[in-house]
């Protein structure tokens, strides 16, 4: 089987690209999450929701592909309801992160001493946090039905059009994963823990603002 040519096409990848980068560093649910976990669960955390993020862009992609984008796209009660359910778990995060409570020195010393087994769950959550909040983004939603519609041509091969969809999650996770190094930092991460149920509760709130700014503007 022969590969197809992919220079025609580097300028709808550069398009693409230009779009995703400012989508991407825009704050947004993702970002919210994401810096929730670096600071108040670690780096190791922070990188796993990231990737999950990352991984949560390959269900944009795959019903951009398939076709069930525009039935989204064409059916407005369809949409509203997939921005309910995503408001409704940002106000489950948002409200778990505002009943968070200061930790003790007994607590602290606990946490770092957690066996495999935990942390290995603790992974696992991570990861699905990171994809649920993303996989259930209506933003992102139009952002990949934008994308797909108008700055791809109907004439592109499939296969490139996967490869674009693959460069955007792989983008995607880079990013965030970036992010989370900084923001976990030694000196970055200690110096906001001092106060870090406050920090908590301040990222509960705007998890909770964007949920309430989802439900009203769809």
């Amino acid at each position: 089987m022969n590969l197809p040519d992919f220079t025609p096409y580097w300028l709808e990848f550069a398009a693409i690209a230009t779009l995703h980068f400012f989508a991407v560093a825009s704050p947004g649910p993702d970002f919210a999450v994401v810096l929730k976990q670096s600071i108040s669960s670690g780096r190791r955390s922070a990188m796993f929701t990231s990737v999950g993020v990352g991984v949560g862009i390959l269900i944009h992609v795959a019903y951009s592909l398939l076709g069930i984008g525009i039935l989204i796209k064409t059916t407005p009660w369809l949409f509203q309801g997939f921005a309910y359910v995503a408001a409704a778990y940002l106000l489950y995060l948002g409200w778990g992160a505002i009943r968070s409570k200061p930790i003790s020195l007994e607590n602290s010393v606990s946490l770092e001493a957690e066996s495999v087994k935990t942390q290995l769950t603790s992974d696992k959550k991570s990861f699905l946090i990171g994809l649920m909040t993303n996989g259930l983004n209506p933003k992102a939603t139009l952002f990949f039905l934008t994308v797909f519609a108008v700055a791809v041509s109907p004439h592109t091969p499939m296969l490139i059009k996967v490869s674009y969809g693959i460069y955007l999650a792989f983008a995607t996770g880079v990013w965030f994963c970036f992010l989370s190094y900084l923001m976990s930092g030694t000196k970055i991460r200690s110096s906001l823990q001092k106060n870090g149920h406050i920090f908590d509760r301040f990222m509960g709130v705007i998890l909770i603002v964007l949920a309430v700014n989802l439900v009203f503007s769809t």
